[in-house]
């Protein structure tokens, strides 16, 4: 594969207060956002390098949209424990508390947050390596 950039896209009802999550709670960074798109706003949010990055986007209809379940999950993973730990401070200094993972594998090694669509987020105090 010889992609450069990689999105994942999702609709909200809650653009504002996602993106308040997105950017205050977790820290990352606003690149860009659009209103009113052929009835759309949104708003994507990154990392700094952005090649990887998240769009939210709202329709003027607010039409009903798929429930999460628990286990829809956005792992982020900290290979210092300092940023790690500094991370999960972040987000409960605005008041956001971790919830029980559903999955009993990231136990002890990593926080699960809720964003304000009760969509997971994963804090991983570690790296991925398969």
């Amino acid at each position: 594969m010889k992609a450069v950039q990689f999105r994942v896209a999702r609709p909200t009802n809650n653009l504002n207060e996602v993106v308040k999550f997105y950017n205050e709670a977790l820290g990352l960074e606003i690149l860009g956002k659009f209103e009113d798109h052929l009835g759309y706003d949104g708003v994507m949010l990154g990392m700094p390098d952005k090649t990887y990055h998240l769009e939210f986007t709202q329709h003027i209809d607010r039409a009903p949209l798929p429930e999460p379940t628990k286990e829809n999950l956005l792992v982020f993973y900290y290979d210092r424990p300092d940023d790690y730990k500094k991370a999960n401070a972040r987000i409960q200094g605005t008041g956001i508390m971790p919830v029980e993972p559903e999955n009993p594998y990231w136990k002890g090694k990593s926080e699960t947050y809720e964003d304000p669509d009760g969509w997971r987020v994963i804090l991983f105090n570690g790296v991925y390596n398969p």
